[in-house]
């Protein structure tokens, strides 16, 4: 669960959470201070943006994170963020352990939260045009809401084991359409400068902490309650999450008109992420989120075995465990609030390459003294995400964001899933310090190559003919 952590808000990117191979910290043409405006002619997705909201100043000073916090709207989003996750933390604890109780089956309790991120896909694909379509308070505290009802069903003493089990699945396909929601919206409080940068960071940094902190709450909370009691709290923190976004945020008009076209919701979500896939410039950022946090989840995945292989005892496995996390927070503390945009532009790619570097340590099998600095640092790789979060921002027209958003978040946690999943099967033909290293060393050639991706679609960078390709397929898409 600390690597959905590191998903939810980290892009290895959640993520991420988050390059080498851009041996130097110079950003290629196009993603310097420029890029923190339209990029104009080329074939990025961002060509009919709406032209009123301003771009930042990339040379100006950097802001802490507390500015965000003088935005009245984004404390609400702050609090409603803080306890929601918080109660999804408890109750995934509290569902695994009564699942265990309910069956005596490991595989039912460790199902209980892999189903956590396995509908992220479905949910993500087939339903990101709700995130256009409707207007987005009420998208939000619709899906709080619903989560809410369904936690709810959680306590009824005779719903049986796969009912508890099919509400986490639809509690899990409705949480991407909030956080792509979410994070289109907040370009509208915060607009799609230096605040929303640094408002995006600081969720991350919370979702992080309140991992940590939350499985500890409910570890203390099963000592003094049953798990269906402490299942109870995140019903009262889904409501609450409600509440304070139902009437700390303005209601704002959708981006997209409902049933545009005469398309239906299924249609409009499939049409979305065709466009936004389809597009060159777009689709290569998307992925240098997804790559690396797809191969940094391994010594997460595997710290039990390893810590296992080298005899550390259980306080030292929960440090494993903990020093990602840390290394993120560390990271997310000092870009966004030592580094001025431009900065953190200029750290994008090199930064992006070299994250998975620290990995290669686990070669030689190191003890928890070399261990745990270098998974803090492979933590820490998340320094790119702050800039890249601009560069994805500015790529994306505002009618597309919430479906781009609610995508980009889905697959965060699809390939997160899945590269815990290969880890572990590798795991069972491989010494688990060769997995581990060999994520780093497959992970860093993939990011290299994605890095020249990134560098081939920058403004500026492309052909003629590439420009109107992707300018046309704009314009007949919508």
């Amino acid at each position: 669960m600390v690597a959905r952590a590191v998903g939810v808000g980290r892009h290895r990117v959640e993520a991420a959470g988050v390059d080498a191979l851009a041996a130097r910290a110079e950003v290629p043409a196009g993603l310097g201070p420029a890029a923190h405006r339209d990029p104009g002619p080329g074939p990025t997705l961002r060509e009919a943006a709406a032209p009123g909201l301003d771009a930042p100043d990339p040379g100006a000073p950097p802001r802490a994170h507390r500015a965000v916090f003088a935005v009245t709207e984004f404390r609400a989003v702050f609090a409603a963020h803080l306890l929601s996750l918080l109660g999804v933390v408890v109750s995934e604890l509290a569902l695994t352990v009564l699942v265990y109780d309910l069956t005596g089956s490991p595989l039912l309790s460790a199902l209980t939260f892999a189903l956590g991120l396995l509908p992220y896909l479905i949910g993500g694909t087939l339903f990101a045009g709700v995130a256009d379509r409707y207007p987005a308070r009420r998208v939000l505290v619709v899906c709080d809401l619903l989560c809410a009802a369904c936690v709810a069903v959680m306590l009824v003493p005779a719903t049986p084991v796969a009912g508890l089990l099919a509400l986490r699945c639809l509690v899990a396909a409705i949480a991407p359409v909030f956080t792509g929601t979410r994070m289109a919206a907040l370009t509208d409080i915060l607009g799609e400068g230096d605040l929303y940068v640094l408002g995006r960071s600081l969720l991350r940094i919370v979702s992080q902490s309140a991992m940590l902190i939350g499985f500890g709450a409910g570890g203390v909370l099963l000592t003094v309650l049953s798990p269906r009691g402490a299942i109870t709290v995140t019903v009262v923190t889904f409501l609450c999450s409600a509440a304070l976004l139902r009437f700390g945020t303005r209601d704002r008009p959708a981006r997209a008109g409902a049933g545009e076209g005469g398309g239906t919701l299924l249609k409009e979500s499939l049409s979305g992420a065709r466009l936004v896939l389809g597009d060159r410039r777009v689709r290569a950022l998307m992925l240098l989120f997804w790559l690396p946090a797809m191969f940094v989840v391994a010594p997460e995945a595997l710290a039990a075995p390893y810590a296992d292989a080298i005899g550390a005892s259980p306080a030292a496995l929960g440090l494993l465990l903990c020093a990602m996390a840390v290394g993120h927070i560390g990271a997310e503390l000092f870009v966004g609030s030592a580094l001025s945009p431009r900065n953190r532009s200029r750290i994008v790619l090199p930064v992006a390459a070299a994250g998975l570097l620290p990995l290669l340590v686990y070669a030689v099998r190191p003890g928890l003294p070399l261990a745990l600095p270098a998974v803090a640092l492979a933590g820490a790789g998340a320094a790119y995400v702050i800039g890249l979060d601009q560069w994805f921002v500015d790529a994306v027209p505002q009618e597309l964001r919430g479906r781009a958003m609610t995508l980009l978040t889905a697959g965060l946690m699809t390939v997160q899933g899945l590269g815990m999943a290969l880890a572990g099967l590798a795991a069972e033909f491989f010494p688990v310090h060769q997995v581990v290293a060999g994520s780093g060393i497959i992970g860093t050639v993939c990011t290299l190559l994605l890095v020249a991706e990134v560098r081939g679609t920058a403004p500026g960078r492309m052909s003629d003919t590439e420009g109107r390709d992707g300018a046309d397929r704009h314009v007949t898409s919508r």
